[in-house]
């Protein structure tokens, strides 16, 4: 699933460096290329999203996110995304340091596995969800911490990470007022705008 433009685009300077990781097939930093004229390096490790990412004219780096950033200096980027991949990393709370090392500011989206639905399926059924937004069985999907809003600011207030914004949205990514005052059981995705305190 392609993650929207629009919900990172407002926070990205234009003519700015960008750094997205996992950066999947490109069409994020494309189309903020296309959009704002930002300058975006991808890195990603999957073969096949590495030649789809070249195929859009992508600057990509393969390469393993657990294995840090150390190929970049400190503040080397404006702004480093990372949408749908922290859940996916095997050390997401070293991932974070690494980003918010080398980006001046960077935006997180993840999908929010305290939503209602997940809490009813689990409840209900017994068994880990499946749905259209988490399409996987328990012993093949990439999502190996299944992290939750609440969660997700605990560990932030516990590093000393500025929330700058964020936002929840649906599966439209719409943003309802249900999922604005009660993120960690309405939001099917947060979006953080973070940077060091």
């Amino acid at each position: 699933m392609r993650f929207p433009t629009e919900l990172v685009q407002p926070w990205i300077e234009p003519g700015s460096r960008v750094l997205d990781l996992g950066c999947g097939d490109g069409k994020l930093l494309h189309q903020l290329a296309k959009n704002i004229d930002i300058h975006g390096y991808g890195l990603e490790i999957d073969p096949y999203n590495i030649t789809a990412s070249i195929k859009q004219g992508i600057n990509i780096v393969e390469q393993d996110l657990d294995k840090g950033l150390s190929n970049f200096a400190d503040n080397s980027f404006d702004t480093v995304i990372m949408t749908q991949t922290l859940q996916a990393v095997r050390y997401p709370h070293l991932v974070l340091d690494e980003m918010l090392r080398v980006g001046k500011q960077c935006i997180v989206a993840f999908p929010n596995f305290g939503h209602w639905r997940c809490r009813w399926y689990l409840n209900t059924r017994g068994k880990m969800p499946i749905s259209k937004f988490m399409p996987y069985t328990w012993y093949d999907t990439p999502n190996i911490h299944f992290c939750t809003v609440a969660d997700f600011e605990v560990l932030t207030e516990e590093k000393h990470i500025e929330l700058v914004n964020r936002r929840y949205v649906d599966h439209h990514n719409k943003s309802s007022s249900a999922a604005r005052m009660w993120p960690n059981l309405f939001a099917v995705t947060a979006i953080y705008r973070i940077t060091k305190e």
